[in-house]
Parts: structure tokens; sequence; C-alpha cells
């Protein structure tokens, strides 16, 4: 099953890597732009797995440049605040 498939599992994944980039010394910036791109990356070349993703990839498909960045953003806190770390 790919971490992808499960919505929890996919928050979880995220999550421990927050965690990593954190500790390596990353900024808020640095991480939201990284968020960014991986939605970007995400919206353009994965098939959403689960009712959630496709939630994100409808909205992030409409979205402007500035609210994709808000998207990111609100998914890094997402699982900043449901890290279990």
């Amino acid at each position: 099953m790919s971490v992808l498939e499960n919505w929890e599992q996919w928050k979880n994944f995220l999550g421990d890597r927050l965690d990593q980039a954190q500790r390596q010394g990353m900024s808020d910036e640095i991480i939201n732009q990284m968020a960014h791109q991986v939605g970007d990356y995400l919206a353009k070349q994965v098939d959403p797995k689960n009712e959630q993703e496709r939630v994100l990839s409808d909205l992030w498909s409409v979205a402007s440049e500035e609210e994709q960045q808000a998207i990111a953003r609100v998914m890094v806190k997402l699982v900043e605040n449901n890290s279990t770390h």
C-alpha cells in the first residue's frame, strides 16, 4: 500500500518529513516553499488516491499561485498540529 492511499498515513509521512526539516534547521519559509513544490508536483503528476487528496487536487487546480502557497502553508500547519513527535 502506498503512503498516498491512506490519508492518516500521508499526514504522518508529511509530519515525519517536517520534523526532519525542522531538526536540520530549515526555516519556515523554505519549508513552505518546499511544500508548495511538492503540492504542485502531486497535482500535476499523481492521481489522488483518496477523497481528501481529490479535494486538495481540485482546490489546487483552481487556485492562483498565491492561493496554492496558502494551501501548502495550511498543509504544513495541519501536519505540524497532528504531529505525534
